[in-house]
């Protein structure tokens, strides 16, 4: 049964209820699969995929079903063919809430229906600054912010998206290096599908002129996610993969973690801590978490990972 709230946009859903929504979609990923798909510190099981990514999927599927309808619809009141373009979701949320491990298994899932088999996902990452332009700009300390962010080609990209343009590159980004990885490009081909993940897939881009529209980031979308979780778990969570991945940088000397490595682990912790408190907890208050009801669906995260609530838009 659906809980519906009043004088809400959104129809709620318990988990129980968000699974009966999967009808007879069949589970197409193992444990294999899972397994390369989650992200550090993510624990997500095979129960969690078939009782909420599966509906999920399922939803996707019949939304762009519609699409390709509208699409013949509209190439018969034309009458011709216009180029098609891929169907964009986009996926936003809190720094470690687990928006990249939601967008790898939405990503899989997708591309094993026939309809749409070539699913790309794109991390909005790939945007920011180089660290090189960042130090310059004294904007260090503010990486993953909307100033920190060429929003200009992240709006260009999105616009040649939704123009049927073809074969488009976008930069790389390496969290083990912390920074822009130089000459290296990701290639979009002919996606049926894209994922655009990114803390700031909701927000406004910017005016660049009086004489250039205002885009919202998320106007370029048909569909957007953003996966929810209160503050102070995400702290934890934030916490839990900077020891992780301070772990994993002790032997590489390259790694942006490798400099924490040495440090006692009370040390670390202050310090993540504050970088949580000054940088990623202040972006989520002024930066996030203020368009997350211009999501289509919020999915609502508990203490253990699990998704508990699902909140979708209505028409």
């Amino acid at each position: 049964m659906v809980i519906k709230k009043k004088h809400s946009p959104y129809l709620s859903f318990s988990r129980p209820e968000w699974y009966a929504l999967k009808k007879d979609t069949p589970l197409t990923l193992t444990e294999a699969d899972l397994l390369i798909l989650k992200g550090q510190n993510e624990p997500v099981s095979l129960l969690e995929v078939e009782e909420i990514y599966l509906p999920l999927s399922r939803l996707f599927n019949l939304y762009i079903a519609a699409t390709q309808n509208l699409y013949k619809a509209t190439t018969d009141f034309l009458g011709h063919p216009e180029p098609k373009v891929p169907y964009l979701i986009g996926l936003a949320g809190s720094v470690a809430v687990g928006k990249s491990t939601t967008s790898r298994i939405l990503q899989a899932l997708l591309a094993r229906w026939p309809n749409h088999p070539n699913v790309q996902l794109v991390n909005t990452d790939g945007f920011l600054y180089p660290n090189a332009i960042l130090e310059q700009r004294g904007l260090m300390d503010k990486k993953g912010f909307p100033e920190s962010y060429d929003k200009r080609a992240l709006v260009n990209f999105l616009f040649d998206l939704k123009s049927g343009k073809l074969n488009l590159k976008t930069p790389v980004y390496s969290h083990h290096y912390y920074d822009i990885v130089p000459g290296k490009a990701q290639s979009i081909k002919a996606a049926d599908i894209v994922i655009v993940e990114g803390l700031n897939v909701l927000q406004m881009a910017k005016q660049f002129s009086t004489e250039e529209p205002q885009w919202f980031i998320a106007d370029f979308f048909d569909f957007t996610v953003y996966v929810d979780a209160e503050t102070h778990l995400i702290q934890t969570w934030y916490l839990e993969r900077f020891l992780t991945f301070r772990e994993k940088a002790k032997h590489d000397p390259n790694a942006f973690f490798h400099q924490f490595s040495t440090w006692p682990e009370e040390k670390a912790l202050s310090f993540a801590k504050k970088v949580w408190r000054e940088i990623n907890e202040k972006n989520l208050r002024e930066n996030i978490l203020p368009f997350k009801y211009r999501a289509d669906l919020i999915l609502k995260k508990a203490e253990d990972h699990s998704i508990q609530q699902v909140f979708l838009k209505k028409l």
